[in-house]
C-alpha cells in the first residue's frame, strides 16, 4: 500500500481507503450485508488501508455503528476514522451534537476527520458560524482534522478564511475517468494549497468495473437514477473498457484496480471505493503499489476524449 499526508494534518492515510455509503442498508442492494462490510473493512486494514470514511447521512447512522463495529476487532488507534456532518446540522450547537452522536456510533472518543458533507444548498446557515464551531471540535480534541465534501473553490476560500488555529485538509469530491469536473478549477486550487482530494464515487458507481453494460445495468435505489447508466452512455463507456480490459490484461489486473489506478495516479488524490465484501476489498487494495505507465495513460486519454456523457 502507498501513502501520503492529509494535507498537512501530519496525518498519513493510505492512497486507497474504504468508503461505507454502502452501509446504509438495502438502497445499495438486497446483497448488503452487514456483517459482510465488517469484514470487508477488516480485510481492508490487513491489506494496509488505515482509511475508512463514513457520514452521519448514510443510513440514518447505520453506516457509522457498522463501521464502529469493525473498529472493536481492528482496534482504534489502527484506523483513521472519517465522517460527516450533514447539510441540515450547520448551525454551531447541532454540529457539535452531530459529532458527540457520531463518535458515540462509532464507539470512539475523537474523529481523525470531520467534514461538512456539503455547504448549505440555501445559504441560510452563515458559514462562519459553521466553521467556527468545527475549529471548536478541533482546539477541544474532539477532532484531528477539518475537512469539506463537494465544495467549489469559493466555499473553500470564504471557509479556510474562519480558520485562525488550523486549516482545511481535504475536500472529498465525485472524481472518475468520466466525471472530471474538478480538473478545472478545485484540483489545481487544492493541489496549490496542500488541500488533499478525497476521490468518492472513483469507479463511477461501478460503471468502470467492467461488471455493467448496455444490458446489465445496476437496479438497487441508489444507483438505478444514476444517468450514467443510460444506454446511449453505457455505449460509449463499453469502448472505453475494451482499452481498460486490454491494459488490465497484460497487467494482470482488473479492470476495476486499474480504474482506481488511474484515479490516485493524479497528485494529491486518493480513492475511497465502497465494499460489499472482503474479496471486493481485496481488489480495491490491489490498485496501489504499481503505476499505469505514461503509454498506457495516453492511450485511456485518447478513448476518453471520445466520450460525451449525456447528463440530460
Amino acid at each position: 500500500m502507498e501513502y501520503i499526508n492529509l494535507g498537512k494534518s501530519g496525518l498519513k492515510v493510505s492512497k486507497i481507503g474504504i468508503g461505507t455509503w454502502q452501509a446504509s442498508g438495502d438502497a445499495w442492494g438486497q446483497d448488503v450485508i452487514d456483517d459482510n462490510i465488517i469484514k470487508a473493512i477488516k480485510r481492508s486494514y490487513e491489506l494496509g488501508v488505515n482509511l475508512v470514511d463514513t457520514a452521519e447521512i448514510y443510513g440514518n447512522g447505520h453506516s457509522e455503528t457498522v463501521v464502529g463495529k469493525a473498529l472493536k476487532d481492528i482496534g482504534r488507534e489502527n484506523m483513521i476514522v472519517a465522517t460527516k456532518v450533514a447539510g441540515a446540522h450547520l448551525r454551531h450547537d447541532e454540529l457539535l451534537k452531530s459529532a458527540e452522536l457520531s463518535m458515540k456510533r462509532l464507539g470512539i472518543s475523537y474523529i481523525d476527520l470531520y467534514q461538512i458533507h456539503w455547504p448549505d444548498p440555501w445559504e441560510q446557515i452563515p458559514l462562519r458560524e459553521t466553521m467556527k464551531a468545527m475549529e471548536e471540535l478541533y482546539v477541544q480534541g474532539k477532532i484531528r482534522a477539518i475537512g469539506v465534501s463537494n465544495f467549489a473553490v469559493r466555499d473553500l476560500e470564504e471557509a479556510r478564511s474562519y480558520l485562525s488555529k488550523t486549516d482545511i485538509v481535504s475536500n472529498q469530491v465525485r472524481y472518475n475517468m468520466l466525471q472530471r469536473e474538478i480538473e478545472e478549477e478545485v484540483m489545481p486550487y487544492c493541489r496549490k494549497n496542500g488541500i488533499t482530494i478525497i476521490a468518492w464515487s472513483p469507479l463511477a458507481q461501478g460503471a468502470l468495473t467492467g461488471k455493467y453494460n448496455v444490458e446489465n445495468v445496476p437496479r438497487d435505489r441508489i444507483r438505478s437514477g444514476n444517468e450514467v447508466f443510460k444506454p446511449e452512455n453505457m455505449k460509449q463507456i463499453e469502448r472505453l473498457l475494451k482499452i481498460l480490459k486490454e491494459i488490465a490484461q497484460k497487467r494482470k489486473k482488473t479492470v476495476a484496480q486499474v480504474s482506481l489506478n488511474w484515479v490516485i495516479s493524479h497528485e494529491g488524490v486518493i480513492a475511497i471505493p465502497g465494499a460489499k465484501t472482503p474479496e471486493q476489498a481485496e481488489e480495491n487494495a490491489g490498485a496501489a503499489g504499481w503505476k499505469l505507465s505514461d503509454e498506457e495513460l495516453k492511450l485511456i486519454e485518447n478513448e476518453l476524449s471520445k466520450i460525451d456523457i449525456d447528463y440530460m
